[in-house]
């Protein structure tokens, strides 16, 4: 194995870089919490295990030094792009939380958020969490190490990402809209509720004007929207399972028409 390794340097090299890329900007894999060593071991350890079977498909390598440095910078482009699509799931739920955290009233309350290293809404880490749970519920880890590592290099190589250029462009555009579209599903029965919670605020207002409406309205805002998510935690829970199950899907089509784009 040592010696096959050794003889086949390049196409190890160009594994590793594929591997490595995408775990330093998938869910989870790319939290600053985890040690850098950590993750370069890891991605030694998933390249050597791959790479019998990438070395007896066979990997086609220039001989130019200069196209073998641009093929390895294209794979690292496509493990860069495959972990970014993934974590555009990820951030349906801080969008969602951010969506009706300013209704519920914690629209000044700030979490942060070590994996990513930033400020985040409070409810957008909640769903954060439970996002993360879920993912690994359903096995996400395994998922994608066997969709963006092993199909990938069953179906793109690093030259396939110049004939589909305009493709993931028309992607990345696709994905930003899907994202408001997938949050704002996520977040509606929260926003509604509130919505409605406004409303009656707003008659009390008009009917009672003797009322302090204003000190009742915060209070009530956030204890009917924690009884709403407590209620719709398991169906929250549902969909997220469903998004994630429609992201690996998504990322199977990616590579497939990036296959079909190179030819």
């Amino acid at each position: 194995m040592i010696g096959t390794l050794v003889v086949n340097f390049r196409v190890f090299l160009i594994i590793f870089v594929r591997v490595v890329a995408l775990i330093q900007v998938a869910p989870l894999f790319s939290s600053r919490a985890i040690p850098q060593t950590a993750k370069l071991g890891f991605a030694l350890f998933v390249s050597v295990a791959i790479f019998p079977w990438v070395a007896e498909q066979g990997y086609l390598l220039p001989e130019n030094a200069v196209d073998y440095f641009l093929v390895v910078v294209g794979e690292a482009m496509i493990g860069f792009i495959l972990g970014f699509f993934l974590n555009i799931l990820f951030a349906v739920f801080l969008v969602a939380g951010q969506f009706f955290s300013l209704q519920m009233g914690f629209g000044a309350s700030q979490v942060f958020d070590p994996m990513a290293q930033i400020q985040i809404p409070l409810m957008g880490q909640f769903l954060n969490i439970a996002g993360m749970f879920t993912f690994l519920v359903i096995s996400g880890a395994q998922k994608l190490l066997l969709v963006g590592v092993y199909r990938s290099f069953q179906s793109i190589r690093a030259v396939d990402l110049v004939a589909g250029r305009s493709y993931l462009m028309s992607l990345f555009l696709r994905s930003l809209g899907e994202l408001f579209v997938n949050s704002l599903t996520i977040a509606f029965p929260i926003l509604g509720t509130l919505l409605l919670v406004s409303v009656t605020m707003g008659l009390l207002a008009k009917a009672a004007p003797q009322m302090n409406l204003l000190m009742m309205g915060f209070p009530l805002a956030i204890g009917t929207a924690l009884i709403v998510i407590a209620v719709a935690t398991p169906f929250l829970l549902g969909a997220f399972s469903r998004l994630f199950e429609g992201g690996f899907e998504q990322l199977g089509a990616i590579i497939t028409n990036l296959k079909g784009s190179g030819g």
